[in-house]
């Protein structure tokens, strides 16, 4: 694991040191990656909602092939990605 040195104010220190003491952290290092996993996800679901968003603004036919086509290709990823038959889409 790589280490990074900050410098903080001791307002935010002191605010950290009780984020880390109120919230179950272990330690400074655990808080701050928490922090950063968080802005990771928020990056991600923004990548997401923008992809999502740009294929709504496409003019697809919702044909019952379509949807034939779509749920055929989901059964396919969760097959792959190997999810119990219990948690998976009722056909």
């Amino acid at each position: 694991m790589t280490t990074v040195t900050i410098s903080l104010p001791e307002s935010l220190k002191e605010f950290i040191e009780v984020e880390v003491q109120t919230k179950g952290y272990g330690n400074v290092s655990e808080y701050v990656r928490g922090l950063l996993r968080a802005e990771q996800a928020k990056e991600a679901d923004a990548r997401l909602e923008a992809l999502l968003l740009g294929g709504l603004a496409e003019d697809i036919a919702l044909t019952p092939d379509f949807w034939r086509e779509l749920k055929a290709d989901a059964a396919k990823i969760l097959v792959k990605q190997k999810v119990p038959r219990t948690t998976r889409m009722a056909k």
